[in-house]
């Protein structure tokens, strides 16, 4: 599920929780979606929280989060070993 398809999902009520809890407005969550705005790191976290994780901070950031969090890159190398 797309950033934009969730947001489409939700409420009005959720959509204005969603907003007050990312401390922006909707339409900006929605603009992120889009693709027309950046994401913010600490606008991804919150998106992640209250998405119940059906959003990622590495599906907002697909290039680049190991960078921004370097320890889901060490948390996804410790489960991959684990598995192989």
């Amino acid at each position: 599920m797309t950033l934009l398809q969730f947001l489409n999902s939700l409420s009005p009520e959720s959509r204005a929780r969603l907003a007050v809890h990312c401390e922006t407005s909707f339409e900006y969550l929605r603009q992120i979606g889009y693709g027309n705005r950046p994401c913010s790191p600490k606008i991804a976290v919150c998106i992640e929280r209250e998405s119940g994780g059906i959003i990622t901070r590495k599906s907002l950031f697909p290039n680049d989060w190991e960078k921004v969090w370097p320890e889901l890159a060490v948390e996804e190398l410790s489960s991959r070993s684990e598995l192989g």
